[in-house]
């Protein structure tokens, strides 16, 4: 049996997949899906998969935290806040700052 790999991936990400399916043979879930993030994705692949790095790397983030925020796209010290309240670790408002310069490069 051969072992599937699970890797979180950004709407933008999702999105550079599902335009490479032909829409014809798509299923229902698939066309879903492809209206949602042709909807919702907020930067172009490339820059997202940049962003989760620097992210990672530089705000001390995990993989997930820096792809919900690449999906929302927060503009304020305040939506970053409120978006990140749901973690299990509170950022020093030095760390919101630097997020929030890396998410406006986009």
């Amino acid at each position: 049996m051969r072992e599937v790999k699970k890797t979180a991936i950004s709407i933008p990400e999702v999105k550079e997949i599902l335009e490479k399916i032909d829409i014809e043979k798509a299923d229902q879930i698939q066309k879903r899906t492809l209206d949602y993030v042709l909807k919702f994705s907020k930067v172009e692949p490339e820059k997202a998969r940049n962003l989760k790095e620097k992210l990672v790397k530089e705000c001390s983030l995990k993989d997930e935290e820096a792809i919900e925020l690449i999906n929302i796209m927060p503009k304020s010290l305040d939506e970053i806040r409120f978006f990140t309240s749901g973690w299990k670790k509170l950022l020093p408002t030095e760390d919101v700052k630097k997020i929030l310069k890396i998410l406006s490069e986009a």
